[in-house]
């Protein structure tokens, strides 16, 4: 099959041209190198604003770099947006030229039989097991639950970003899924001027979490360990919150009073860049993830990374970043302590991280994987 006949569409992100989310980044990614190729693709978009609050982005926009660009009818408020752009979405992917629909996350699912009536394949990318997020009430849980089971019913291809989710949906099930790691860039590095001018951050000055701000992810225990800290050193928490505002008020709170302590709310381009090429070290202390790709890219930019031992943070920095029991501030404390104190031994694990990053896949490595399977599907 031609790289022309294929017709491919994205649902499930936010928006085509912001790099608000993992999904966002990953429909990017896939978008502009399959474009590029010659493959028909369209991106069904959510309305709404900017998870950062302003317009990155412009709903009247029809065609980007060859990729074409549908507005969905979003009703606003957490939870029902979601759910709203995930039932036009499918509707609308029924009436589509493309042949293949590729959903990104597990809430896209629950209407993935839709369009299947209408006879497109389904491919279904899980970024993680979102039912388990603790922004979600009750009634989200069950509906992120129920959307997974159509995901592992109706899907006509399954792809994980890890062996530990291959496994769950495997055991859960008893379907055999494709894994297919986010491929990562290489770092852009760049001097300390944007930082500098807003920040008064020097390179090595600041330990960074740069990752959605939501319980999860744990910034609040990061804090924690942070205040426990005898060193120079800022904190310097960037991202934006998802569905998460109080939590984000809450953790200000918790830094209030701190000057070294620094929120930067969501990062992107030359700042983005900056934060990553000038950390002491890198921190993502959560208790659940799929593959995230702030903690690829600060690999890629050599960071000394600092992850909780769970599973899909241990298989991507395989060795080559410290790694530590999750939900344990005390050990976290000590652990930066160290690498404050021994910047002979950050630098140890810079150079690791570097080395490992440059043997991962790229995204023109997971874009051919994921031209292999839409045409397996018939695409």
């Amino acid at each position: 099959m031609l790289m022309s006949e294929l017709k491919v569409a994205m649902l499930g992100q936010k928006h085509l041209l912001s790099s608000e989310g993992g999904i966002e980044n990953v429909v990017k990614e896939l978008s502009l190198r399959l474009a590029e190729k010659g493959i028909d693709v369209t991106c069904l978009n959510r309305t709404g604003k900017h998870v950062s609050g302003s317009d990155l982005y412009t709903d009247d926009v029809s065609e980007y770099k060859g990729i074409h660009i549908i507005q969905i009818p979003t009703l606003k408020g957490k939870g029902v947006a979601a759910v709203s752009y995930s039932f036009f979405a499918a509707l609308r992917g029924c009436f589509l030229r493309s042949k293949v629909l590729h959903f990104h996350g597990e809430g896209m699912c629950g209407m993935i039989w839709l369009p299947k009536l209408f006879g497109k394949k389904c491919v279904v990318t899980v970024h993680g097991l979102d039912y388990k997020r603790a922004k979600w009430g009750n009634f989200a849980r069950k509906y992120l639950l129920f959307s997974e089971r159509n995901a592992a019913k109706f899907a006509d291809a399954l792809v994980v970003l890890n062996k530990d989710t291959q496994d769950y949906f495997e055991n859960t099930y008893h379907v055999s899924s494709y894994n297919i790691p986010n491929g990562v860039n290489p770092g852009r590095r760049l001097e300390p001027h944007i930082i500098k001018d807003k920040y008064n951050l020097d390179s090595d000055s600041y330990i960074l979490y740069l990752s959605r701000i939501v319980p999860e992810k744990r910034p609040d225990l990061l804090i924690e360990a942070y205040k426990k800290l005898k060193t120079d050193k800022k904190l310097v928490i960037a991202g934006g919150s998802s569905d998460t505002a109080e939590y984000y008020s809450e953790l200000t709170s918790k830094a209030a009073g701190n000057p070294n302590i620094i929120f930067t709310g969501f990062v992107s381009g030359d700042l983005l860049d900056e934060l990553y090429s000038n950390a002491y070290c890198f921190v993502l202390p959560s208790e659940i993830e799929g593959m995230p790709l702030s903690l690829l890219e600060a690999m890629s930019y050599g960071n000394c990374c600092v992850v909780s031992n769970i599973p899909e943070l241990k298989e991507v920095v395989n060795g080559d970043g410290i790694v530590l029991d999750k939900n344990d501030a005390d050990t976290l404390a000590e652990t930066l302590q160290n690498l404050c104190d021994h910047p002979e031994l950050t630098a140890e694990y810079k150079a690791k991280a570097l080395k490992s990053s440059q043997e991962k896949p790229t995204w023109d490595d997971v874009v051919n994987m994921t031209i292999d399977i839409y045409r397996k599907v018939g695409g």
